[in-house]
């Protein structure tokens, strides 16, 4: 016997011993009904407290009233920073009218030939100013991962405090997690390389978030 064969055989013993259904059926119980650990009190405006750990993670945060004035916002920011007019986005905002403000954008995944990539996002977390994106047919994961700028649309109503809450609200309205489920905290960044950090290693070198909505 191989000791693949004796390590495999112990595990199926292992598995054979007590209670099997029992222990499956506890599990899937507790699957179903997760416990929370610990959460910090977060007070005050979550929209504010988005806002600042956002931008300590170097992303750049603008806001507008409400959807329609996207595209402007999004002009004004590829102006500033000298960037094309000419943007992929997340099929689910394929019904922005970006023409208004000359921007020619194409509603699909994103390639590396791709600069700018602009996406929605589940929802937001106050906590930690990260992003929950999840991936689907209407919301390729493509767009915030391979252009070096991605342009994130953040609903204040979609702020959520904690980690935890984000997952709640998730099991709420979806029912099950999707294939993939993508957590955007800022720009890209290691520091490999001499403990220096770099932005844009792995993904974008920018971020820049809309807030929409009720700035308080």
């Amino acid at each position: 016997m191989s000791a693949r064969d004796d390590i495999l055989g112990r595990v199926r013993q292992g598995v054979g011993k007590g209670d099997f259904v029992g222990r499956r059926a506890a599990a899937e119980a507790m699957l179903r009904a997760p416990l929370r650990g610990p959460q910090p009190a977060i007070s005050g405006s979550l929209v504010e407290r988005f806002r600042v750990k956002a931008e300590s993670l170097a992303s750049t945060l603008d806001a507008v009233a409400d959807r329609q004035a996207v595209p402007a916002a999004v002009a004004a920011y590829l102006t500033a920073a000298h960037l094309p007019l000419r943007v992929v986005v997340t099929p689910n905002l394929g019904n922005v009218d970006w023409s208004g403000r000359a921007i020619a954008s194409e509603a699909r995944g994103a390639v590396d030939a791709d600069q700018v990539g602009v996406t929605g996002c589940f929802c937001a977390v106050a906590e930690t100013g990260t992003l929950m994106l999840l991936s689907g047919p209407d919301s390729p994961a493509t767009v915030s991962l391979l252009p070096e700028t991605h342009i994130a649309l953040v609903d204040t109503t979609r702020i959520v405090a904690t980690m935890e809450e984000a997952f709640a609200l998730l099991r709420v309205e979806r029912g099950e997690v999707p294939r993939a489920v993508n957590f955007v905290s800022g720009p890209s960044r290691t520091g490999d390389i001499e403990q220096t950090i770099v932005l844009g290693a792995h993904g974008p070198c920018r971020v820049h978030l809309i807030l929409i909505g009720n700035p308080s």
